[in-house]
């Protein structure tokens, strides 16, 4: 059995564990709110730009169609940008989202190659072998819309380019703190006649008759700026979308940390006093009996 001051160590050790978890969920908790309000900056230009596209996509005079509005008619290889985290301290988060991007490209048709966002998806993708294109790690603890342009560039660049046919992107959506769900949407070609929403919408919608537009510079024109920055934009919201995922994994799984050392502590704390109550009885039982003995031998004495 340990020592007391073993003991005394090993209980201070876990105390000072349960402030650093208990600091880490506190901080996690104040990043999960930050990336949500800067996901709701990005939704007014999205939800404008979506409706502008899709109104000029509704236009009957409109001959042009940008290329990354055409659907390919043969797909001969996929690209997937998946996005995880840089650190871990985070529960099943980037694992979760990897075992989802394997299994759902695992029976693809064609070949598969990735855009890694995140050092942990990077490292768990190269241990497995697959395809890695490019992977950005380190990004800034509030990225900008300038820091993960890149990643929207690569994308369109290899569409536009004829070297892949689809463009999916892998994240983690945020549902709520206690529930984060691995997510997957076809980025290119962009799908104008889909159901679901592309982009969460800014705001009330009106009813009525549809505004009219008055479009300065040309439609054309309009539609080359557009659609790379919105394709650019959805990777920037996915981004933030699993930024404020992981945080809030990692606050859920530093407040279990911080609980299990607090019962950890309190376990140790339990023995401690068991054993220190055992060795005070014990010399009280040595005294006891040495007194005992002690009187006895006076009385045999006289």
């Amino acid at each position: 059995m340990a020592s007391d001051r073993e003991m005394r160590l090993r209980i201070q050790g876990v105390s000072n564990i349960a402030q650093v978890t208990r600091a880490l969920e506190a901080v996690s908790a104040s990043k999960v709110r930050q990336a949500q309000r800067a996901v709701e900056l990005t939704r007014p230009y999205a939800s404008k730009a979506w409706d502008v596209l899709q109104h000029l996509s509704r236009q009957p005079a409109r001959d042009f169609i940008h290329p990354l509005l055409k659907e390919r008619e043969t797909i001969d290889e996929i690209l997937v940008i998946l996005i995880t985290g840089d650190r871990g301290l985070a529960g099943a988060y980037n694992s979760n989202v990897v075992r989802f991007a394997l299994e759902e490209f695992r029976e693809a048709p064609v070949p598969v190659r990735y855009i890694l966002v995140g050092r942990k998806g990077r490292d768990m993708m190269a241990r497995r072998g697959q395809n890695i294109q490019a992977e950005f790690s380190h990004l800034p603890a509030a990225p900008s819309y300038a820091d993960v342009s890149a990643i929207g560039r690569i994308a369109v660049d290899e569409y536009l380019e004829d070297h892949v046919d689809q463009v999916y992107l892998v994240y983690t959506q945020f549902v709520n703190m206690l529930r984060q769900v691995p997510a997957k949407k076809l980025l290119l070609p962009l799908e104008m006649e889909e159901e679901t929403e592309r982009v969460k919408t800014y705001g009330q919608r009106t009813t009525g008759p549809e505004p009219a537009y008055i479009y300065e510079p040309s439609m054309e024109e309009l539609i080359e700026r557009i659609v790379p920055r919105l394709t650019a934009l959805q990777i920037y919201q996915a981004i933030l979308e699993s930024l404020a995922s992981e945080h809030a994994a990692r606050m859920v799984a530093m407040r279990n940390a911080t609980e299990n050392a607090n019962e950890l502590v309190y376990a140790l704390r339990l023995t401690y006093n068991k054993a220190r109550q055992g060795a005070i009885t014990s010399e009280i039982l040595d005294i006891v009996g040495g007194a005992e003995a002690l009187a006895s031998a006076q009385e045999g004495g006289l």
